[in-house]
């Protein structure tokens, strides 16, 4: 049996960025499961998983675009240090704040300045690539 769209698949998987840096395993855990075909998971995974067999085990490199984007200029921005609670002024604190159209944002501490914060919008591992280890642990065809 082989991954195709519509299929319930289960995956064991460790995640690494290109340094080796490992950011998440799931091995020995639940696995994790999801729809084929339906964008539960990251493009650049699922086309890495298609027509992967049941117990197949694979490398996949997902690029940036297929993953978690580009990093985007316009997702940083300044706020001034004192609207930031000092024990959050360290880089990489995610912060929860409400933007101008009243959405909730988790923007993460960027840079820290004299008199400014400057804060990041992006997701963490924007503009990474990601290389995954998996294992496809089970498939449920619906048929």
């Amino acid at each position: 049996m082989h991954v195709r769209t519509g299929d319930v698949v289960s995956i064991e998987y460790s995640i690494r960025l290109d340094d080796g840096q490992i950011i998440e395993t799931a091995g020995g855990e639940a696995p994790l499961v999801y729809t084929h075909g339906r964008n539960e998971v990251l493009t650049g995974l699922e086309a890495g998983l298609d027509g992967m067999a049941l117990g197949a085990v694979r490398r996949i490199r997902v690029a940036p675009a297929d993953a978690y984007g580009e990093i985007h200029p316009e997702g940083f921005f300044e706020v001034q240090r004192n609207r930031v609670p000092s024990e959050a002024q360290r880089i990489g604190t995610k912060l929860e704040t409400t933007a101008p159209d009243g959405r909730v944002v988790f923007p993460y501490v960027a840079e820290i300045r004299p008199e400014v914060i400057v804060l990041d919008l992006n997701h963490p591992l924007a503009g990474k690539t990601l290389v995954f280890d998996v294992r496809v642990v089970d498939i449920q065809r619906k048929e």
